[in-house]
């Protein structure tokens, strides 16, 4: 469960980032309170994983599974543009989230 809930806390990670672009590109009373709610309830649904897991491996997987999804959604919402050798070290963090996982002991 507490895995579960982890991946809510990266979901929501990545929605919180990629408002804080929105808010720096559009402006506006809603784009600038948009991020101030999402940090609150990131770092609820973060500390609620962490009721399960050990708090190195919920934020290791935590920021690395949001990094990896702000760059794919910055792609696709913003036009960013990463170059191969990036992609390369992203795909080393989905990698390192994937043995952090498996070897688990939980």
């Amino acid at each position: 469960m507490a895995w579960a809930i982890l991946g809510c806390a990266v979901i929501v990670e990545i929605a919180w980032a990629l408002s804080l672009k929105w808010a720096a590109v559009r402006g506006g009373w809603l784009a600038v309170t948009t991020p101030l709610l999402l940090s609150f309830v990131n770092m609820g649904v973060l500390a609620l994983a962490m009721r399960g897991l050990p708090a190195g491996t919920a934020y290791a997987v935590w920021t690395g599974l949001g990094a990896v999804g702000v760059v794919a959604f910055s792609a696709i919402l913003f036009g960013e543009q990463m170059n191969s050798i990036q992609l390369c070290f992203i795909a080393l963090i989905i990698v390192g989230v994937a043995g952090s996982k498996y070897f688990a002991p939980y």
